[in-house]
């Protein structure tokens, strides 16, 4: 799967939120659904969440300032945020046309073709979808991550509302539309949620995943031959940037310029080892009541 640029990405969420909603409202001014209706109000949610999530990229990427001197990287964060309020405002939106529908049900027209628009707008959410999701991942974007899983929600609601409202046109139920525009609204709350916790989540300062920290750890540990030992490694995420910092307890006899030149080294081999880290370390002597000749124990320094 092709890998873009995070603002090229998002720049292409937003051109297909903008074909895929024209397509949907074709789709639903050709039926009279009010289940195609539903899809396409979901579209226009993604057409928000991308613009806003573009907004979003470019002040994570600015670089750090007086203010923000560790940058902008959480800026993502609150691109998740807002998309899961607009999804639970659509969600809500379609409840209401839906309940609406299923008081007064309507006889569903012209299924073939507005089905048609439905799938090809599918497809090429699953395609953009995809494509983010690899790129999100690649860049380790928190809202290229969300926007993709928005838009493979989108890619199962259209599916279940194609079933839906083919099932209440071939029975000839037609309140079928309405309930199945009503499910499918309560699967958007849900997506909603589930963005609202991850990025609130994600401003809690997460730690790294468990086998990023064993990399850093495995590092560390690599210098130990050289009579130095780490303590209190402590990891936190924000947004596509992550830190680490570590003491580095280095034999008290060694120079301020050695102790110096060894913790360039270490934070220059974690962040090889550990694509995107920065290591901030503070250096330490190593002989103090309790160290033992050769420093801390692995047990100590848990």
């Amino acid at each position: 799967m092709r890998i873009l640029a995070p603002q090229q990405a998002i720049r292409l969420s937003v051109a297909a939120a903008l074909g895929t909603m024209a397509i949907k409202v074709a789709a639903w001014g050709l039926t009279g659904s009010v289940g195609f209706l539903s899809d396409a109000m979901e579209s226009s949610v993604n057409l928000a969440g991308a613009l806003f999530a573009l907004w979003m990229l470019r002040w994570a990427h600015e670089p750090a300032d007086e203010e923000h001197p560790f940058g902008h990287g959480k800026a993502e964060y609150f691109s998740a945020v807002f998309e899961a309020g607009l999804i639970s405002l659509a969600a809500l939106a379609i409840i209401g046309a839906a309940g609406e529908r299923l008081l007064d049900p309507r006889p569903i027209e012209r299924l073939g073709l507005g089905t048609l628009f439905a799938i090809v707008a599918s497809v090429l959410n699953l395609v953009v979808a995809r494509i983010l999701m690899a790129s999100g991942r690649a860049h380790r974007s928190v809202a290229l991550v969300a926007d993709a899983r928005h838009l493979m929600t989108d890619v199962w609601t259209t599916a279940g509302i194609i079933v839906g409202v083919g099932l209440a046109w071939a029975s000839g139920w037609h309140w079928l539309d309405p309930v199945v525009a009503i499910a499918v609204a309560l699967n958007i709350l849900r997506e909603g949620w589930r963005l609202m916790r991850g990025s609130i989540d994600g401003l809690m300062d997460r730690a790294l995943e468990d086998h990023e920290i064993a990399r850093i750890e495995a590092v560390l540990a690599s210098y130990e031959a050289r009579g130095i030992r780490f303590d209190n490694l402590r990891t936190r995420q924000a947004g596509a940037q992550r830190f680490a910092n570590v003491d580095l307890r280095v034999p008290g006899d060694w120079t301020v310029t050695r102790a110096h030149d060894a913790a360039d080294e270490i934070e220059r081999a974690v962040g090889l080892a550990v694509a995107g880290v920065l290591l901030e370390t503070h250096v330490e002597p190593r002989e103090h009541p309790g160290d033992g000749p050769t420093g801390p124990s692995r047990e100590q320094r848990a």
